[in-house]
C-alpha cells in the first residue's frame, strides 16, 4: 500500500534517494501555496516568510543535534559550503588535508584546488587497513590541518565511524569536516557526538527537499577561523539596516549567507523536514536499514546476483550496490529503468537506495526484474 505522502506513479519503483528524491505531498502543497500567495499578494506576507526561515533553522538544528540554531547557515549546496571551508582557512605551504579515495567530487575538488598554495590533499585507500578509520589515521602527521570525509560513501554505501574519527581529530587539534549528504534524512546524525567542526549537506536526497538549498553547520570556534569569501547585505550583523555604513559581520553562521534567501526552497525543505521529524529519525533510520538489509539478504541468496556492498560492518547505510553475474551493468540498469525502477549506476554495479516508505513488495518486484 502506498504511503499517502508519496503518490508516485504506479509504474515507478523509486529506489534512488541517494541521488534525487521525490517530494512528499506536503512539500508539493507548500510550494503551490507559496506560489499562489506570491501571485495574489507579492511580498505582503514577508514577515511570515522570515518566520518560516527561522523554523527551518530550528528543524535543521534538531536534525543535526546542534547546540544552537545560530550554528546553522542556509547555503546553495554542499559544494558551496565545502568551498567556504577550503578558501576560508589560512593555509601554509606544507599543510596537508586527509580524506579518502572514495569521495564524491564535491569533497575532493575544493581541496585539490589548494595545490597552488602548497597544500597537499591525501587520499586514503579505505581498504588498506583493518578498518577504514585506521586507513585515514595512517595518513595523518604533524602537518595535517584538516580531515574531511563523507559520512557515508555515495558509491559503496560504506558508513564511517564519525565519533571515532572526531575523537581522533580532537585529541590532535585537527579540524574535522563532514559531507553528510548521504546521512541526513536516512540515519541519525549528531554533530556534538562526533565533535564535528564543519558539516554540510544538500536537501535533495534523503531529506526529500528541492535542489538548490542545503545546510552548513559550524561550531562558533570553527567559523571564527574562516575568512569570508562572499559579501552582501544579508551577512552583516544589522541585516535590515540598509543604510548601515559601519557594518559588522554577523556573529552567527548567517555570515555565510551573503544575499537574498531562497524563500521558495525554504518553504519546501521545511515541509519535507516536518515529515521526517514527525516520524522521528530513530524510526526513519530503523526502516531505512531494515529495507537495505532485506535487499542485501535477498541478493546474497540469489545465485544470479553479486552483492558489492559490505554489510558486515557495525554501522550500516541505506545504500545497497550489486551486479548481475552475467549481464553487463549498463544492460541491467537499462532494463530496470525501462521497467520503472528508478536507481543508479554506481560503485561498479547497480545502486538501490530505498527510503522508509518503500514497501517490501516493491523491493521484491525490483529484484525480480534482474533475476527472472
Amino acid at each position: 500500500m502506498k504511503h499517502p505522502e508519496f503518490p508516485l506513479d504506479d509504474r515507478l519503483i523509486y529506489l534512488n534517494h541517494a541521488a534525487v528524491a521525490p517530494w512528499p505531498q506536503r512539500t508539493s502543497a507548500a510550494v503551490i501555496a507559496f506560489a499562489e500567495q506570491n501571485s495574489h499578494y507579492g511580498s505582503h506576507f514577508y514577515p511570515d516568510w522570515l518566520a518560516k526561515e527561522a523554523q527551518l533553522r530550528s528543524q535543521l538544528q534538531a536534525l543535526l543535534n546542534a547546540l544552537s540554531a545560530d550554528d546553522i547557515a542556509l547555503v546553495k549546496n554542499t559544494s558551496e559550503a565545502l568551498s567556504f571551508v577550503a578558501y576560508g582557512l589560512p593555509w601554509q605551504t606544507g599543510d596537508n588535508i586527509v580524506s579518502s579515495n572514495q569521495e564524491f567530487p564535491s569533497n575532493r575538488l575544493p581541496w585539490q584546488s589548494l595545490a597552488n598554495q602548497g597544500v597537499e590533499f591525501r587520499e586514503a585507500d579505505l581498504s588498506s587497513a583493518a578498518t577504514p578509520e585506521e586507513a585515514l589515521f595512517a595518513l595523518v602527521d604533524g602537518n595535517t590541518r584538516l580531515l574531511t570525509i563523507s559520512s557515508i560513501q555515495f558509491a559503496s554505501g560504506l558508513r564511517l565511524d564519525l565519533q571515532q574519527i572526531g575523537e581522533f581529530c580532537k585529541r590532535r587539534g585537527i579540524l574535522f569536516c563532514i559531507d553528510a549528504i548521504q546521512s541526513l534524512g536516512a540515519v541519525q546524525f549528531d554533530v556534538q557526538a562526533c565533535h564535528a567542526d564543519f558539516v554540510m549537506a544538500d536537501g535533495h536526497k534523503w531529506l526529500f527537499g528541492p535542489e538548490g538549498l542545503g545546510v552548513f553547520y559550524t561550531t562558533p570556534e570553527a567559523r571564527d577561523k574562516l575568512k569570508l569569501t562572499q559579501y552582501g547585505w544579508h551577512m552583516i550583523k544589522d541585516t535590515h539596516n540598509y543604510e548601515n555604513q559601519a557594518w559588522e559581520i554577523h556573529p552567527t553562521a548567517r555570515r555565510f549567507e551573503c544575499g537574498s534567501p531562497n524563500m521558495l526552497g525554504i518553504h519546501a525543505l521545511s515541509a519535507s523536514l516536518s515529515l521526517l521529524l514527525e516520524i522521528g529519525m530513530d524510526e526513519v533510520e530503523a526502516r531505512v536499514l531494515e529495507r537495505a538489509d532485506y535487499l542485501a539478504e535477498a541478493i546474497v541468496k540469489n545465485d544470479r546476483l553479486l552483492l558489492l556492498s559490505r554489510r558486515g560492518n557495525k554501522l550500516k547505510s541505506g545504500i545497497v550496490v550489486f551486479k548481475h553475474q552475467t549481464w553487463a551493468n549498463n544492460l541491467a540498469y537499462q532494463h530496470l529503468q525501462e521497467n520503472g525502477v528508478v536507481c543508479a549506476l554506481r560503485g561498479g554495479g547497480i545502486r538501490f537506495s530505498a527510503h522508509f516508505y518503500n514497501t517490501f513488495e516493491e523491493l521484491d518486484r525490483a529484484l525480480a526484474l534482474v533475476t527472472g
